[in-house]
């Protein structure tokens, strides 16, 4: 099964972007996972392909037309495409490392970038869309989300990173943030590798890092240790 990933944008240009070079982007060329970039104003409305309009209620900025949205939506996907439709919002749910796996072990994902001031909520309703946040704060549009989110899905597919087990012991996977790392050369500018990483006792080290990651968790994201 291959991962299959559909973006429906205002700015599909923008794609693959970062996700082609690199890992993801050897990924994408070797067909470990694939991406699919469509033009949310080809169902646009009238001779300027509109796909947006003014808020109900009144206030500043534009909605993207819940008409519009849906009928770019409804081309791109069959019915039963079994696909979690995903819409990149500051008002989602936070993307935590648990969702991503859960994402890169399935069939892929349909992400749409929202703008302007948002989507018609009845579109997100009808079609049951999944939003999700990469963290507290605003972007012009949804476009470089999706390509958090997708990056952070692809480098767990199997073979992009090399080695499965290459993403184990990161940032979030055991509920910690990661241990510091070093390499050569062990002495530089005065600082010096940690003298239990080069004494070859695995277990040692094993303890270290685990300690380690326990301080700088509770040091930078204590909200962790609580959940």
């Amino acid at each position: 099964m291959v991962f299959r990933a559909t973006i429906l944008s205002l700015y599909p240009e923008m794609f693959p972007g970062p996700l082609g070079v690199s890992l993801a982007g050897e990924g994408l060329k070797t067909g470990l996972w694939s991406l699919e970039s469509r033009q949310i104003r080809e169902h646009g409305l009238g001779r300027h392909r509109a796909v947006d309009d003014t808020p109900a209620g009144g206030g500043p900025g534009m909605v993207i037309r819940c008409d519009v949205l849906a009928a770019a939506l409804d081309a791109a996907v069959k019915a039963d495409d079994a696909r979690p439709r995903l819409l990149m919002s500051p008002r989602g749910q936070p993307l935590r490392q648990a969702r991503v796996r859960e994402l890169a072990a399935g069939p892929g994902a349909i992400i749409i970038c929202g703008r302007f001031e948002g989507v018609d909520q009845r579109v997100i309703e009808a079609r049951g869309l999944e939003e999700v946040s990469i963290g507290d704060y605003v972007l012009s549009g949804g476009e470089i989300a999706a390509m958090v989110l997708l990056d952070a899905c692809v480098r767990l597919i199997p073979g992009v990173m090399g080695k499965d087990h290459s993403g184990d012991e990161e940032s979030f996977e055991g509920g910690l943030l990661e241990y510091p790392h070093y390499t050569r050369p062990r002495d530089w500018e005065g600082h010096s590798i940690p003298d239990v990483l080069t004494g070859g006792n695995h277990a040692e080290i094993a303890r270290w890092r685990r300690a380690e990651a326990e301080r700088i968790t509770h040091e930078r994201r204590p909200d962790l240790l609580k959940g």
